[in-house]
């Protein structure tokens, strides 16, 4: 029997639903589809946000602002409803999230192909004298859109999770296999962003836009196969609860019992986990441990102890309430570098249709300049693993800044341009000054995403740690959605009384420079703060109990 119990997972299933057999499911092969599903979800989200911003400018003749901030609505949701996709996860799986992905992809293929769904086509100069996109034609483009982040939530919610669910913890050797398969992530999505930015804007600008949508929807189908094929080898962790109701039942606990003085004694604290599993106590945030006092009114009327989760909760369970919140400095000093990031698919992307970018006698889409951005990750993954998770978070944020500073630099020298050949649509200076800010952005991201999610990870106790992607990836959520209203904000503030404004229709008439000068500054004054919250963070004091006990064996839980 006991062999029996050594050939299965404790914690999860198979896709009967029974017991998870170690010799037939998970391991290399379901982890390395996995990886397969990630590389075609990157090719169709990606493929389409790095070159979104000049199909809306020059397709739909949207100003430079706004088609900057359908970008950043976009990602941002896409990233946002990612904490909806891991509630769901189980409910609707990932081949609905491929679905809902094909779906909106294909929407956009056909809008893009059919007269009826974009305005004419404009040679003007100036994108006012154009006719914009009606509030039809932007429907069906938003349609096709939020389809595509609908279901690019729960596939970024679940796939990397979903491939490290194919090896157990507790097995040495499979141990060792999810961290080198942790360690290859990033190089994945990354070698599926080299092709987004080469071969399929490429595509889009010189063959087609409804043949580049296209690929991205065929990508997704092909994901879905890979899917399918492997559905007989997963495993599947079981539910163990939404930590983010964990939480609030701690938070309500102590709330409830905000007029109850603590016992000197932590020993006399509510416990009911063995000690194998407890989280020791710790000082910081004494006022959550009120949640684990044990008041009279936790007893019935017939003297029976009564355990109700929204006002009692153990110490350890109270202790992993603590742990998420002492992350959140770290999170809340790491979300302005997504705001960074999103200049790179935007405004840098704008920059580089105005410059001269031939190379020969062959033209370089504009969209493909990012090419040096996922160089610059690719390059910088062969070093990351040098650094702590909070030495890469710093580094990142550090040369997103120094990015933010070089671009301001080299915009004031294109605006010099602009300046004397106002008339001119191709400006005589050449696109590869933009170099540096690519590439000292994108070396900060491949710091930072390694060095985030590395560290929600390692830092989030075991039973929240579906959680802690959550918290990674709403950084890049509140980022993009950040530099929306940064960039309305900036538009609205020096664009008044009729002027164009930092930002506004035409990039070649605004201040793009002060913009960016604006992001450097900001990013420099977050890096001060992440040091501060870093510091903060590793002082940690843990008074620990000489022995707590359970203090019941035995009692009515109320659900």
């Amino acid at each position: 029997m006991a062999e029996k119990m050594s050939l299965t997972v404790a914690d999860a299933v198979d896709y009967k639903g029974f017991p998870a057999d170690k010799s037939r499911t998970g391991g290399w092969i379901p982890a390395a589809l996995s990886l397969g599903i990630e590389i075609c979800e990157r090719l169709s989200t990606m493929g389409i946000a790095v070159n979104l911003v000049t199909y809306l400018g020059g397709t739909m003749h949207l100003p430079s602002a706004t088609s900057a901030n359908v970008v950043t609505d976009f990602m941002g949701t896409s990233f946002l409803l990612c904490l909806l996709g891991g509630f769901l996860a189980d409910s609707f799986s990932i081949p609905n999230d491929m679905i809902l992905v094909n779906q909106g992809t294909c929407v956009l293929a056909v809008s893009t192909r059919l007269l009826k769904l974009r305005p004419p086509p404009c040679r003007a100069t100036e994108v006012t004298q154009c006719k914009q996109a009606s509030n039809f034609q932007m429907g069906i483009l938003y349609l096709s859109l939020y389809l595509i982040a609908l279901g690019t939530g729960g596939l970024k919610s679940s796939v990397s999770g979903f491939g490290t669910d194919q090896f157990d913890e507790k097995d040495e050797k499979e141990k060792a296999q999810m961290a080198y398969f942790f360690n290859r992530f990033f190089f994945v999505i990354s070698t599926g962003t080299l092709m987004d930015v080469t071969v399929l804007v490429y595509i889009q600008d010189e063959v087609g836009r409804s043949w580049g949508y296209g690929i991205c929807s065929a990508s997704m189908f092909v994901a879905l196969v890979i899917f399918l094929m492997g559905t007989k080898r997963y495993r599947y962790k079981k539910c163990l609860g939404i930590p983010v109701v964990h939480i609030c039942q701690v938070v309500a606990a102590a709330i409830g019992k905000k007029n109850v003085k603590e016992p000197s004694d932590i020993s006399l604290l509510y416990e009911d986990l063995p000690e194998a599993l407890r989280i020791h106590h710790t000082d910081q945030f004494c006022f959550l441990d009120k949640a684990s006092v044990v008041t009279e009114n936790d007893y019935g009327d017939n003297g029976f102890f009564r355990v109700n989760p929204w006002k009692l909760y153990p110490v350890t369970r109270v202790e992993e309430a603590k742990k998420m919140i002492r992350l959140l400095p770290i999170w809340a000093t790491t979300i302005i570098f997504w705001t960074t990031y999103a200049q790179m698919i935007t405004f840098s992307v704008e920059q580089a249709t105005t410059m001269e970018r031939t190379l020969g006698h062959f033209q370089i889409p504009a969209g493909s300049l990012t090419v040096f951005f996922v160089g610059a990750i690719l390059i910088t993954l062969a070093v990351y693993d040098r650094f702590t998770n909070l030495q890469r978070i710093a580094i990142g944020l550090f040369l997103s800044a120094m990015g933010m500073a070089a671009a301001a630099v080299v915009e004031e020298k294109r605006l010099s341009v602009a300046k004397e050949f106002s008339e001119t649509t191709t400006l005589l200076v050449t696109v590869f000054l933009l170099i540096p800010q690519f590439f000292l952005v994108g070396s900060g991201e491949a710091f930072i995403y390694t060095g985030q999610l590395d560290f929600f990870i390692t830092q989030s106790p075991k039973g929240m740690k579906t959680i802690s992607t959550g918290l990674f990836l709403t950084t890049l959520a509140l980022g993009f959605f950040f530099s929306t209203l940064l960039v309305s904000f900036v538009k609205a503030v020096t664009g008044s009384r009729g002027k164009q404004g930092w930002v506004g229709e035409n990039i070649n008439k605004g201040r793009l420079d002060c913009f960016y000068g604006l992001l450097a500054a900001l990013s420099f004054i977050n890096f001060g703060l992440f040091l501060l919250s870093a510091t903060w963070f590793r002082r940690k004091k843990v008074k620990r109990a000489p022995e707590v006990e359970i203090i019941v064996k035995e009692s009515a839980i109320e659900k």
